[in-house]
This record gives C-alpha cells, sequence and structure tokens, in this order.
C-alpha cells in the first residue's frame, strides 16, 4: 500500500521535471516537405533533391513503385546547422502480397546517399539509419521490423540477417497495408535517439508507441536528412505523405539564428511559381463566373460551389470513416483493459510470493505451527480477495461496454476484426491467469485438513471364471486342429495335378 500512494507522487514529480527540462521546438521549413502543392512546375520539390525511381507529385513522394528492382530516395539540399532535432515522417507502404520487400529508411548522415544497396542508399554512411524492414533474410519471423543502426562510415550493412548483428535497437511492427498512414517521431536531444510509431489503424496524430531508444549515441553536429527504398523479387509502394523537421534547442540557451536568406536566383524562382499560380488562380475563377452567373455578389454560395467536391463526403467515405472510428474506440478500450489486467496480476504475484516467503520463514523457524495463522494475516488476505475481486468486476464491465461498442460497429473490415478478436483472446487469458493465481492462493491458506482427498476405487469385480476359461481354451484347441488338418488335405489333392 504504501508504494502504491507513493507512486503517484513519484510519478508526478517526475512529469514536473520532464515538464521543465522540455526543449525549445522550433519548426525547419527547409528541411520539411509537405503537400498539397508540393512540386513545383519543373517536377521538383523545394529545398530536396529526389534521385533513381522516385516520383514527386502534389501530395506526395512515391519513393518507390511496385515494380520489382526499384531503388529511390529523396534528400536535403543543404546539411542541416543544429546539433539536436526531431522529425515526423508520415508514410505509407501498400502491397498486393501478403508480404513484401524490401523496406523503406529514414537518415541522418555526414553525406548524401543518393543511391545504393541499402534499402536504396549508399552503403558506409556516417550517421544513422532507421529501417522500416518488410522481408525476412534471416528466416526468423521477425519482419516487417524497426531497425536503429548506427555508421561510422566503415562498416558494411550485414543485409542477409536483416542488421541484427549491427542493431543498436529495434521493435517488431507490421507496418504495410493499413488503413491510416504511419506515422513515426524521431528525437534526437542529449545524445539520446528514441523511436515512436503509430500503427495506422487510428486517426489520432498523437497515438504514439515506444519502439526503441538508443543512449550515449553521438552523431555528426551537421548532416542530410534523407528517405529511400528499395524492392527486390517482391515489391510494395513506398510512399512519403510528410517530412517535418524541428530544431530542439536545450533550455536555458539562446536558438541560434536563423540561416542566411534565401538566395537571389531561389527567390527570384519563387516568385516566378508564385505569379504562374496566382495567374491560374484568375483564369479559374474567371471561368467559373462565367458558368455560374446566378451566383453573382453570393461569395458564400459561391465558395461553397466551388469547393462543394473536395470539402463533403460521399455516403460510403462516412461509412467507413465511422466504422475506423469505432474500431479505434474499441482499441483503445482493450488496451486500457490490458494495463488494468497488468496491475492486477502484478499484485496478485508479489502478494502471493510475499505469503509464500513468510509462510516458509514461519514454517522453518517453528517446525509445530505450520499450520497456524495469525487473525491478522486472515483479515489481510480476505481483503486483497475482496480488492481482486472488485477489480475483475470493474474490467468485467468494461468488458461489457467494448461488446456493446464491438456490436453497434457494423461492417467492420478485416482489419479491426482481427484486432478485436486479438486482444479479447488476450483478455481472456489474463483472466484465466487470474483465477488460476486466486485458486492457488486460496489453496495455500486453508487448513490440510480441509483438503479433498480423492475417493478410493472399488476393487474391480472378475467377470470369467476358472471353469469357463479352460472351457474356452479348449474348444480354441480343437478348431485349431480342425483347421490344420482340413488344410493339409486340401495340400495333399492339390499335388495330385503336379
Amino acid at each position: 500500500l504504501l508504494l502504491a500512494l507513493g507512486r503517484p507522487a513519484i510519478s508526478g514529480a517526475q512529469a514536473t521535471e520532464g515538464a521543465a527540462a522540455a526543449p525549445h521546438r522550433r519548426f525547419e521549413y527547409k528541411y520539411s516537405f509537405k503537400g498539397p502543392h508540393l512540386v513545383q512546375a519543373d517536377g521538383t520539390v523545394p529545398f530536396w533533391v529526389h534521385t533513381g525511381n522516385a516520383i514527386p507529385s502534389a501530395d506526395q513522394i512515391r519513393i518507390t513503385t511496385s515494380l520489382k528492382s526499384q531503388k529511390g530516395s529523396v534528400w536535403t539540399k543543404n546539411k542541416s546547422v543544429f546539433e539536436y532535432w526531431e522529425v515526423e515522417v508520415t508514410f505509407r507502404v501498400t502491397g498486393r502480397g501478403r508480404i513484401g520487400a524490401d523496406g523503406l529508411a529514414i537518415w541522418f548522415t555526414e553525406e548524401q546517399g543518393l543511391e545504393g544497396p541499402v534499402f536504396g542508399a549508399t552503403d558506409k554512411w556516417n550517421g544513422v539509419g532507421i529501417f522500416f524492414d518488410s522481408f525476412d533474410n534471416d528466416a526468423k519471423k521477425n519482419n516487417p521490423g524497426v531497425i536503429v543502426v548506427g555508421n561510422n562510415g566503415k562498416l558494411l550493412y550485414d543485409h542477409q540477417n536483416d542488421g541484427s548483428t549491427q542493431a543498436l535497437a529495434s521493435c517488431q511492427r507490421d507496418f504495410r497495408n493499413k488503413p491510416y498512414p504511419v506515422r513515426v517521431k524521431i528525437t534526437y536531444y542529449q545524445k539520446t535517439l528514441t523511436v515512436l510509431i503509430n500503427n495506422g489503424f487510428t486517426p489520432d496524430k498523437e497515438d504514439y508507441e515506444f519502439c526503441a531508444k538508443v543512449e550515449d549515441m553521438v552523431l555528426p553536429s551537421q548532416g542530410y536528412f534523407g528517405v529511400s527504398a528499395a524492392t527486390g523479387g517482391l515489391a510494395d509502394d513506398h510512399d512519403v505523405l510528410s517530412f517535418l523537421t524541428f530544431q530542439l534547442t536545450e533550455p536555458g540557451k539562446e536558438a541560434p539564428t536563423p540561416d542566411a536568406e534565401i538566395p537571389q536566383k531561389d527567390k527570384e524562382k519563387y516568385q516566378e511559381e508564385f505569379e504562374h499560380f496566382q495567374q491560374e488562380l484568375d483564369k479559374k475563377k474567371e471561368e467559373f463566373q462565367r458558368e455560374h452567373p446566378d451566383v453573382q455578389g453570393q461569395p458564400g454560395k459561391l465558395f461553397g460551389l466551388f469547393f462543394s467536391y473536395d470539402v463533403f463526403e460521399t455516403v460510403s467515405d462516412r461509412e467507413l470513416r465511422q466504422i475506423f472510428e469505432g474500431q479505434n474506440r474499441i482499441h483503445l478500450e482493450i488496451k486500457q483493459l490490458n494495463r488494468q489486467l497488468d496491475m492486477i496480476l502484478d499484485e496478485q504475484r508479489k502478494y502471493v510470493s510475499a505469503v509464500t516467503e513468510e509462510m516458509a520463514k514461519r514454517g522453518a523457524g517453528f517446525p509445530g505451527q505450520q499450520g497456524q495463522v495469525s487473525h491478522q494475516e486472515i483479515e489481510t488476505v480476505v481483503k486483497t480477495q475482496e480488492e481482486v475481486i472488485r477489480q475483475v468486476k470493474e474490467i468485467r464491465s468494461s468488458v461489457t461496454d467494448a461488446l456493446r461498442s464491438i456490436s453497434g460497429a457494423q461492417h467492420a473490415g478485416p482489419a479491426g476484426v482481427y484486432e478485436t478478436t486479438q486482444h479479447f483472446n488476450d483478455i481472456k487469458e489474463h483472466l484465466h491467469v487470474v483465477k488460476r493465481d486466486i485458486e492457488h492462493l486460496v489453496q495455500r491458506n486453508a487448513p490440510s485438513s480441509e483438503k479433498q482427498k480423492c475417493p478410493e476405487l472399488p476393487p474391480f469385480p472378475s467377470c470369467l471364471s476358472t471353469t469357463h476359461f479352460f472351457i474356452f481354451v479348449a474348444v480354441q484347441t480343437v478348431l485349431f486342429i480342425g483347421y490344420v488338418m482340413y488344410r493339409s488335405q486340401q495340400e495333399a489333392a492339390a499335388k495330385k495335378f503336379f
């Protein structure tokens, strides 16, 4: 109880300390991209360069298409000038097969790895690569997975073993064919690299799960950010929807001054793009006004007609969105149930171990009093069991609510059904463990005289007497002799024909 009461205070102090030490976060647009209007008229992405089979479009960059033996990458044009950083990458990996290949990588390296054998980028890099490996090369059934691999510019990547011999940290996550784009947050702050991932089952942008952490990691003070991907005998579409970079500054330190102004050449190019876009917009406005003269002077109605096709969703899209939102709520509720069950099991194991140790000590110190338990200990056992029963009832009510939510969500997709069934199987297994622990504890605390013994079985009666047995043997002997004589006569008759 003292430990349980002390936990909230400790966690609150840690939260206060963490909030006080939160770094200053500033968005860096020169190292980021996001749709819409991602590319310029000449097909390039501002402040980024793409190589290989990468194809930029208005709202995303397709690093590789779902064709065999494809390689592509996209890299920042300039090196970063800040020591600590955080990137948020939104991507989608889709394919028709049950498994895909090869995977996608997010880089921070001293030099650009424009094209090479490591997920479409150069080997022997100086920096870090976070690999989203789709194909199981070493046949250990640990893919798809996320692997963090560092390099000082001298190591060759161990592709046959999926980098397991060089991995600094890793986690197993399935990021293929998800209903929503997968989001990854990579933070490098005070020589600690942290990777958080959103599994793509929820539209909540902040629903991250811990994946990997590497401490005492030294990266180059300046480097290039990049994303690469590759396909092999199997193929997936690797699409990057956004890459957002933030500069992190330690509390109490002044943020570095922004980069120098944009070069005059780039400024003229961007100004030309803006004027061209403005002319196209004016032209479309004039055409729309000629086609709809009845909405002249009605800005609200004009706005509604102009954007109706983009803003309003269809009936099927609305139904699909409601299904995924319902599955998301069920997913979050089941995660909460799992946390509660883990807490109950931990407390129960601690209590069982404590009671076992205490009884063992008492039995060793007083051999004649092994079966005696004080009144205070009995009351403690009863209170603990009442608390366990109360928590189990709360979990039962939560499961009932989750079942009602499932029955309300109609036409659930296969991914949501699989996820829900898996979580309910885990809950059922945890409940069986709790029930077994409770029964085991009750049996330990019960007096030995009250333990039930299995009844002894009565003697098995004999159904065959001695007389009947000898008669049976005699009959069998006569039949055997008659059969032998019959076979002998048949063989003798058959020899006459030879």
